[in-house]
């Protein structure tokens, strides 16, 4: 297992900032403990929380920038919905994001090999008037994101043991 560091300061100074800064300090420490770049052989160097907490990084940021139809065009559809994500962010407490990524899924299934053909700009922008019915997922994740990345903070927070080793500065 690869070993994850942070610095008490960093940490502390992250927390002051907010949730948001909080959840990014161990997703920034994590990504450099593989080398920044997250594949099957760095994937078995991580723990399962720790994978769980990158695929909501990459989740979110896909998704706060255009939604479900973006995620599965940019090939993390395997990622997301082949691994389990769904079930651990169950685990974490999140039971409605968990919900939100088992009806995307079923999705996936139904238009996933079509959304991630090799397409134009034109042609991809075009796929959000295709699939309307990725519309209300992506809406309810954008209204629950700030609850939704509260609640990862505060696991993390209350199990900090599995996502990092706290270092004296």
């Amino acid at each position: 297992m690869n070993e994850v560091k942070i610095k008490d300061e960093v940490l502390r100074q992250a927390a002051s900032e907010g949730m948001d800064a909080f959840v990014g300090v161990f997703v920034k420490a994590i990504r450099d403990s593989i080398g920044g770049e997250l594949t099957a052989e760095t994937m078995s160097q991580l723990s399962a929380d720790q994978v769980t907490l990158l695929a909501w990084d990459t989740i979110h940021e896909e998704l706060m920038d255009g939604g479900f139809i973006q995620l599965i065009h940019n090939g993390y559809g395997p990622f997301v919905f082949k691994n389990p994500f769904a079930k651990a962010v169950k685990l974490w407490g999140l039971r409605d994001l968990s919900k939100l990524i088992y009806s995307a899924h079923t999705l996936y299934v139904k238009y996933g090999e079509e959304i991630q053909r090799d397409c134009t700009d034109e042609e991809f922008m075009a796929m959000f008037e295709h699939y309307p019915e990725f519309d209300d997922l992506d809406d309810e994740f954008v209204e629950h994101e700030e609850e939704w990345t509260a609640q990862i903070a505060e696991y993390i927070d209350n199990h900090i043991e599995h996502f990092a080793v706290i270092m004296d500065n």
